[in-house]
């Protein structure tokens, strides 16, 4: 079915965007950031261990009662015998933790990255599979210029062989032309080399397997150059710097959340359990007695200052920057649209030019080759004409190119990649 196929470039962006291998990777850091929302929110709700100990004395700790107590001398007694066993389960619930509600804030903007991150993968695949698609355009455009140039030198060789037969022309006239129609021959396998390569740059962007054949639309299916509109950018809509905004907010929280360490933390806890002595192991578990206690935990940091503290201005000045680079970016941002404003309308224009020059070339060429068969201009004259025609061809080409490529930095920088795309489709 592929191999039947001629594949849209909005067609290679929705396969690639399914199929590319990076889509599940930021699928998956997603997943990855929900779960971290899950884990600081856990920090908040009860838990519960379980602990238990069995412990054979081997000798058995024994405690001095001094004299005057229960006799006249001192009394060494123990208060444990050789086997003890104990099972504890205990309960702790947070109630005051002002950094923890601070780092609560973080979950937000964590999925937020997360989302725009999905996003920003989404615009290099659409950029990526652009490019490698436009690549292709330009090799089949360079591989039909080629043909129709080995077509005229083979035709001049055949005219010129029995030319130099006749001996009306010498042999080094027609080595020249043979030597143009082997360049062209090898032009045509390094071309032909080319759009392999592209196309196999293609089938990676788009994560298509690289035995399956895939076929492009050819370039007479290119739209007609056009000059794109250029409304004034809105740096605010940028992916990149959304997510360096959310970068920065996550680097305030953090700050404020080191800061919040001041504060006393407040825990309850309920803790039930049992123990047991014995002088056999089965008499610790049998005369088990239970307990249980339930109790405040107030925890003040006192003399942690200097740590915190340095804490505190890593995270300031980590914070401060990001505010710094935001505005650095902003202006970035700008100065690659306004760069890429000029790119693009230069290369419209070129590429108007060297289509032109193109059409010239090859009128000069068509009266150059009849007026050779008559005899009016010399073989040097021919061969100048079909110079002319393939300098023109191949700038043409590289304008054809570069506007492609201009267009693409210029939807990239104005942040209108997928807006794009969607329109198309």
């Amino acid at each position: 079915m592929f191999a039947q196929q001629r594949w849209t470039l909005e067609e290679c962006i929705a396969y690639g965007l399914k199929n590319n291998r990076s889509t599940q990777v930021y699928i998956n850091e997603k997943k990855i950031a929900d779960a971290a929302a899950k884990e600081a929110l856990a920090a908040h709700l009860p838990t519960v261990s379980l602990t238990g100990t069995i412990d054979d004395n081997l000798k058995v700790q024994e405690t001095i009662i001094p004299a005057g107590v229960f006799g006249p001398t001192d009394t060494k007694v123990a208060f444990t015998k050789q086997f003890s066993s104990n099972l504890t389960a205990q309960l702790d619930q947070t109630l005051f933790d002002f950094s923890l509600i601070k780092g609560l804030k973080a979950n937000a903007y964590n999925k937020q990255v997360a989302d725009l991150n999905i996003i920003k993968n989404n615009e290099t695949i659409i950029f990526n599979i652009s490019t490698a698609y436009y690549q292709i355009f330009v090799y089949q455009e360079q591989l039909n210029f080629l043909k129709t140039n080995k077509e005229n030198y083979g035709k001049q060789m055949e005219v010129s062989s029995l030319q130099v037969k006749k001996g009306v022309l010498l042999q080094k006239d027609l080595d020249k032309i043979a030597v143009d129609y082997n360049n062209a021959v090898s032009q045509s396998v390094l071309a032909e080399s080319n759009l392999s390569l592209s196309q196999n740059q293609l089938k990676f962007e788009m994560g298509f397997p690289f035995e399956d054949p895939l076929e492009v639309e050819p370039a007479s299916k290119l739209p007609a150059p056009a000059l794109p509109a250029m409304n004034k950018i809105a740096v605010g809509e940028l992916t990149d710097y959304k997510i360096a905004q959310a970068d920065a907010k996550l680097l305030e929280i953090d700050e404020k959340r080191i800061k919040a360490g001041i504060y006393p933390k407040l825990t309850a806890y309920a803790r039930y359990g049992g123990v047991g002595f014995g002088d056999q192991l089965n008499q610790s578990f049998s005369s088990i007695t239970d307990f249980s206690v339930i109790g405040l935990k107030l925890n003040f940091p006192i003399l942690d200052f200097f740590k915190r503290n340095a804490q505190y201005n890593q995270a300031r000045y980590k914070r401060i920057n990001a505010q710094e680079n935001l505005k650095i970016d902003e202006s970035k941002y700008q100065l690659e649209y306004q760069n890429s404003r000029t790119k693009v309308t230069k290369e419209y224009t070129n590429i108007d030019i060297n289509k032109r020059n193109i059409s010239l070339a090859q009128s000069v060429f068509d009266v150059t080759n009849l007026q050779y068969q008559k005899g009016i201009v010399d073989l040097n004259e021919w061969l100048k004409a079909q110079q002319s025609l393939k300098e023109a061809q191949n700038n043409y080409l590289d304008s054809l190119y570069n506007y492609l490529l201009a267009k693409l930095e210029l939807e990239k920088a104005s942040g209108t990649l997928k807006t794009s795309y969607a329109t198309q489709k």
